[in-house]
């Protein structure tokens, strides 16, 4: 069985720096077509949607201080991505993706490394982040709390509730980043439950809000400054973004929620993103 090096986001000790954002949103996507590719089919789209959010956490988030908590488990495969890039997991956490026996699970668990927590029936993570974030108040820790949430989770009830608690508490250290994808195992999440305009919504509720491109890393980095100015309200920052984003070289209509790779896709894929990254270093 395959042993993280690092268990968890903030675990005293852990340490890593990024230097560019958006190289490491690219090995981001590079690291999860190896995971997947080793499995013939697994979660990539999440990893390309969420590619830039992950990176952008890791940039601004303080190593063994702030949590990360993600909340849909099958998301968890960017922060794994991201880990590898960053020295945090091994690179045989690439090849262990999903195998039996394995703690670098497809859809993440109690066990999972890296994050803090990640949940597995949906629409559970914000609630276990309002906890970090009220507990560290209580504690007098100066903890942020980043929390990734799926478009897709806000038709879960339990998403608002713990919306309205951490407003009504004023959990200024509490940052979501929402990954509006339009995506989901059903179909487009706009033909199974019309959740627009979030920006508002969130903001009824009594959050900070930003709505930006959730593939622009400079967008995502200003607006993660500005929640962390925020000192008597939680920030959501809904970043809009594609299942297949940056990834060219994908068959047209691939389904982005659960994506089947072959071994020549996946070699174009490697291809087409290693390019961009000699382009990026050059």
């Amino acid at each position: 069985m395959l042993m993280p090096t690092v268990r968890r986001f903030s675990d005293s000790g852990t340490r890593w720096t990024v230097d560019d954002p958006e190289a490491l949103a690219l090995r981001i996507r590079l690291n999860a077509v190896h995971m997947v590719a080793g499995q013939g089919s697994g979660y990539l789209g999440q990893a390309l949607s969420a590619a830039e959010q992950v990176a952008a956490v890791f940039t601004v988030a303080r190593p063994g201080t702030d949590r990360l908590v993600c909340s849909p488990g099958h998301y968890v495969i960017a922060p794994y991505a991201a880990a590898v890039a960053l020295g945090l997991l091994d690179r045989s956490a690439l090849a262990a993706y999903g195998a039996n026996g394995s703690v670098v699970d497809a859809i993440g668990g109690e066990r999972s490394p890296v994050v803090d927590l990640t949940c597995g029936s949906l629409g559970q993570g914000l609630s276990a982040a309002t906890g970090y974030a009220l507990a560290d108040r209580m504690r007098g820790r100066d903890s942020r709390t980043f929390t990734l949430v799926s478009d897709g989770e806000m038709e879960e009830g339990q998403v608002w509730e713990a919306a309205m608690f951490a407003a009504h508490h004023r959990l200024s250290r509490l940052t979501v980043l929402v990954d509006a994808n339009n995506s989901q195992v059903d179909g487009p999440v706009d033909s199974v439950t019309t959740i627009e305009p979030l920006a508002a919504k969130w903001a009824s509720f009594g959050w900070w809000t930003a709505d930006v491109d959730g593939h622009d890393p400079a967008a995502i980095l200003t607006a993660l400054d500005a929640a962390r100015t925020q000192d008597a309200r939680p920030a959501v920052i809904i970043c809009r973004t594609s299942t297949t984003h940056g990834l060219d070289s994908l068959p047209p209509g691939t389904d982005g929620h659960f994506v089947t790779l072959s071994a020549e896709t996946a070699a174009r894929a490697v291809a087409e993103l290693t390019r961009a990254l000699e382009e990026i270093d050059a």
